[in-house]
């Protein structure tokens, strides 16, 4: 799944316009490195983001086209930053 979807089905980012420009801005980095909103996402990644002074990691748990509001946050786990 691309990374701008899956950042909005995950609902870390609201709308997949606005997860489509963190990702062209460098503001989203998987495993380390700089990607693009087309990267695929697999189970396993480090995904950071960055918006301002507050920085988000997280590990991908799960890969679902769809997911309502209760299994969302199972998407994904918080790591420290």
């Amino acid at each position: 799944m691309r990374l701008d979807k899956w950042l909005k089905v995950s609902r870390l980012i609201k709308r997949r316009t606005v997860a489509n420009e963190a990702c062209d801005h460098g503001r989203v980095t998987a495993n380390g490195q700089s990607v693009k909103a087309s990267y695929s996402v697999n189970v396993g990644d480090v995904l950071t983001l960055q918006f301002g002074a507050h920085l988000t990691r997280v590990e991908v748990l799960a890969v679902t086209e769809y997911a309502n509001k209760a299994d969302a946050s199972a998407m994904y786990r918080e790591l420290a930053p």
